[in-house]
């Protein structure tokens, strides 16, 4: 089963996600100049949301290179020495490599691995339970530094599969350490694109040191610094899909060769249609942090299009906006992004007889259907339809 999320999202002035020069992200498409959003964007913006982590309480994961100060604080809480809790970070910023070679501590006395790496609570304990051990073994600090970190790694591998936090199943993971199972994302995200031609503006501010415009007329009268910030305004596609099948198979093990039974089987089923409910809501309320306390760009979706199939066998419809929209149509930009949105997928639809089990809208724009598919009334009725329709399987 494939769950597929189109969404139209118009945002006023802003500068949502920048590129390495503070400019927003842009790509060609079309021949033409269009504002982008990152996918890495994207996803952060929903995984770190108060909403997705509200939801999936408990269930989710955590990127991080601060395994090793994290084994550390445990270590301590345990009343190991603060040399021996030291050694035990040590030996936890190992397991950022595929060798378990350690790292040295920052300059701050702070120990990370060599990698960046998302970790389940799991994952985490099964660090901190080998290295008690080892520590508990070995009595002494002198003794723990001679452990090789290689050997921890083994042996949190010995341990077996962990389970996989909901957020790893979904967007997937890659480690060079042992200890660790790599994950296949059963999700995939494009990169949002305006649906039409875009030109970048530039905002040219000033600031006043508000002590010398009270004493000193003269001082007052220039400004204190100046500085300018780009931005720009654009109506977004977004296009995500979850494999379901693929989902389920990441949270029972089964991708892992683990052999299952049906009772966690259906329990699997139950958290996928929970974070699948999740992740859409979270997309549709969610906005990337970038300059917002500049632009407050807090604008939601004027369309959101889901599609459910039984195979695996993805459509995006940006082409639809291949030849870009015209903002000063009759329509208005967001309704001419909209019907263009609806020619693409029904003559798509109509073209390879693309099929799917059920299919949802939800949009403002009045009288607008997709396919003969008019709008619920609300996000929380279309939402629990996706999460029947996923525990139906």
């Amino acid at each position: 089963m494939l769950v597929e999320v189109h969404m139209l999202q118009n945002h006023a002035p802003s500068n949502l996600n920048r590129d390495d020069t503070g400019s927003p992200k842009e790509a060609i498409f079309g021949g033409y100049k269009r504002a982008r959003i990152s996918s890495q964007c994207i996803k952060r913006s929903i995984r770190r949301s108060q909403i997705f982590q509200d939801r999936l309480q408990g269930l989710v994961g955590l990127r991080t290179r601060g395994l090793p100060e994290l084994v550390r604080d445990r270590l301590l809480a345990a009343g190991f020495s603060a040399e021996m809790a030291e050694v035990g970070a040590s030996k936890a910023s190992g397991f950022g490599t595929e060798e378990g070679r350690e790292q040295r501590p920052n300059d701050s006395g702070y120990y990370r691995t060599a990698q960046t790496m998302f970790l389940s609570n799991a994952d985490v304990e099964a660090v901190y339970e080998v290295i008690r051990a080892a520590a508990e073994q070995a009595k002494d600090p002198a003794s723990l530094k001679k452990v090789p970190a290689k050997e921890l790694q083994r042996q949190a591998e010995d341990k077996g599969l962990r389970p996989i936090a909901i957020d790893i199943a979904l967007f997937g993971r890659m480690v060079t350490s042992e200890a660790f199972v790599d994950v296949e994302a059963a999700t995939q995200f494009a990169h949002a694109i305006s649906t039409h031609k875009v030109d970048h503006e530039f905002d040219y501010y000033t600031a006043v040191d508000d002590l010398e415009r009270a004493s000193d007329d003269q001082a007052a009268g220039g400004a204190d610094m100046i500085g300018d910030v780009e931005f720009n305004s654009a109506c977004y596609y977004k296009y995500f899909n979850v494999h379901v099948d693929g989902l389920i198979d990441n949270l029972t093990g089964r991708a892992f060769r683990r052999s299952i039974s049906s009772d966690d089987e259906t329990a699997a089923r139950d958290t996928a249609a929970r974070a699948i409910e999740s992740l859409i809501e979270a997309a549709c309320r969610v906005t990337p942090t970038g300059k917002q306390n500049s632009f407050a760009a807090f604008q939601l979706p004027s369309l959101l299009w889901v599609e459910i199939r039984d195979d695996n066998l993805p459509v995006s419809y940006a082409n639809a906006f291949s030849r870009p929209v015209d903002p000063k149509s009759k329509e208005g930009l967001e309704k001419a992004s909209a019907l263009a949105l609806k020619r693409e997928c029904e003559t798509l639809t109509n073209l390879y007889g693309l099929e799917a089990r059920s299919r949802m809208l939800l949009t403002h724009h009045e009288g607008l259907e997709i396919l003969g598919v008019g709008s619920s009334p609300n996000l929380r009725s279309l939402l629990a339809q996706v999460q029947t329709e996923v525990r139906d399987g």
